[in-house]
């Protein structure tokens, strides 16, 4: 069996910036978007992709592979959002088995609305802090990360 590799100083500094940062953006955006549309992250969340659809119909896991929940979150999520009007449930024409999330009217015109200054404190908390070179750096840096992963 292989011994563990303990973080050296340097690494675990570097590893928990990333942990703060992370947290600490993330929280800052869902108070953003609670703040200036009475939307939740999640509701975020579900509504973007959604939204980014022609149809505004995704099926439900597809939905849930690409926010990485797990049904049952997803579920929960959905029928929150349902009772809101933002979203509906349908069952999937083509199998029968699986469900389809749709957006409704509610939904796409709450995405609408919160989306520019979602957008705009994205930018400011991240992209404003970073010259083209970081960008370079942190795009080659995540893709490396991301293709070491194994599931």
């Amino acid at each position: 069996m292989v011994e563990p590799r303990s973080l050296d100083e340097r690494e675990a500094c570097v590893w928990q910036g990333y942990l703060a940062t992370q947290r600490e953006l993330l929280s800052a955006l869902e108070h953003q978007i609670v703040r200036e549309s009475g939307l939740s992250g999640a509701e975020y969340a579900v509504l973007v992709p959604l939204s980014e659809v022609a149809d505004g119909v995704v099926r439900a896991r597809e939905l849930g592979t690409g926010l990485g929940w797990d049904r049952s979150r997803l579920a929960h999520q959905v029928r929150r959002m349902e009772k809101r009007g933002l979203v509906t449930r349908e069952e999937c024409e083509a199998d029968g088995r699986g469900s389809m999330v749709r957006l409704t009217d509610a939904g796409r015109s709450a995405i609408e609305t919160a989306a520019p200054s979602h957008v705009e404190h994205v930018r400011r908390y991240f992209f404003d802090q970073l010259s083209d070179a970081d960008m370079d750096v942190l795009s080659a840096v995540f893709d490396r990360v991301r293709g070491g992963l194994v599931e």
